[in-house]
């Protein structure tokens, strides 16, 4: 009710663009090409880039895909680069942002791509012939493109101009889309009822001990009524039927940021913390429970550090001359865009990878059949 009184204008804008769309006033294009959008309705901060990680990996885990070309398509976010581009592994995050850049580092036998228009990019992947015959073909500087046999669509459920196969929206456990009002007020950068239109509805950042009486709140407060555990699927009203999963966060061992960087630190009992990202309040406490953090920097998402940026962290890594130097995984690759990193720093840098899994191997596999079923495999 408060969006529609005080966000009213807001609110009458998304309203009539999804209008557009599903009477087919404004065109919606399908991919050649099976594909799988990840997404939300709110302003970063559910784990889209950690969840398209774990689709990748099971992807590759699984025999029916195991040998195919994979391709992730994103914006981009913040990069200089115009147009379409296929990321390479010694690219920068300032060129193709941080998050694709991140990507293609740790899967490197797949194809990762930006572009703003998510048509075009989709075009080009499915036949990278149409690209090398475009006006685009000169701005790309990597034109070897493998034609694509899967397209996952990274933050593209606001992107009503492309349908995926499969569409997979989540939910921040910890900021409920349900308790949420829409920017500038709250979060949400789309109208809570869109999270209807999804094939998956994913709840992240669960507490690993989330038991079946909470999950089914959780359903029933989405508007799933009948909510199987077992089968992983609610219906809404009307009688579609939605999938719903939960997934959790969990953290890998630290790594280096640069080669030189000397493991004995990371058994240092104090820590200096520094990232940007949208909400780094899960990281802050699980770095706690193994160092006391000395010192701690919050940068906006997707920050582009600068000199002065890295003085003080220095400054502050100087004052506890023990302490190990934290960061997130998404911002060391805008750590090493910077370039003039002191030497001593160089020694304390280090990130902790972060992954997302199933709270259950039961949820797990019926995810991969949901796959299977949509990608018709």
């Amino acid at each position: 009710m408060i969006d529609k009184i005080l966000l009213f204008p807001y609110w009458l804008i998304l309203k009539l663009r999804h209008f557009m769309y599903d009477c087919g006033l404004k065109k919606v294009h399908r991919t050649e090409v099976p594909s799988i959008c990840i997404g939300n309705i709110t302003v970063g901060g559910t784990g889209k880039t950690p969840h398209t990680e774990m689709l990748i990996r099971t992807l590759l885990n699984e025999e029916e895909w195991a040998g195919k070309n994979i391709a992730v398509l994103s914006r981009g976010y913040k990069r200089s680069t115009k147009g379409f581009q296929q990321v390479p592994l010694d690219g920068k995050a300032k060129e193709y942002g941080d998050e694709p850049l991140q990507i293609k580092k740790k899967f490197p036998s797949i194809t990762v791509a930006v572009d703003s228009s998510r048509v075009e990019g989709c075009r080009f992947l499915s036949d990278p012939e149409k690209l090398h015959s475009s006006k685009k073909a000169r701005r790309c500087r990597h034109k070897n493109i493998p034609k694509a046999d899967v397209i996952i669509l990274d933050d593209a459920f606001q992107h009503r101009a492309i349908k995926a196969d499969l569409s997979i929206v989540l939910v921040d456990y910890n900021r409920p889309i349900f308790k949420d009002h829409l920017m500038p007020i709250g979060r949400l950068r789309d109208l809570p009822e869109r999270i209807s239109s999804a094939d998956v509805v994913i709840v992240s950042k669960c507490p690993p001990s989330l038991d079946a009486w909470q999950k089914s709140k959780w359903a029933e407060a989405l508007g799933l009524s009948g909510y199987d555990q077992g089968q992983c699927v609610g219906f809404r009203k009307g009688g579609k039927k939605q999938n719903l999963f939960f997934t959790t966060i969990t953290y890998d061992t630290p790594g280096a940021i640069y080669p030189e960087g000397d493991a004995r630190y990371l058994y240092a009992k104090r820590l200096v913390l520094f990232s940007g990202i949208a909400n780094d309040l899960p990281f802050k406490h699980f770095l706690s429970s193994s160092y006391s953090i000395m010192r701690h920097f919050n940068f906006p998402d997707h920050h582009k550090f600068t000199h002065s940026d890295i003085r003080t962290i220095a400054d502050a890594a100087d004052e506890f001359p023990t302490s190990v130097v934290m960061t997130t995984e998404k911002d060391c690759q805008r750590v090493r865009d910077y370039g003039r990193i002191p030497g001593n720093l160089k020694l304390r840098l280090f990130y902790t990878p972060i992954k997302t899994e199933f709270l259950s191997e039961e949820e797990k596999n019926r995810f991969i059949s949901v796959l299977q079923q949509k990608l018709h495999v």
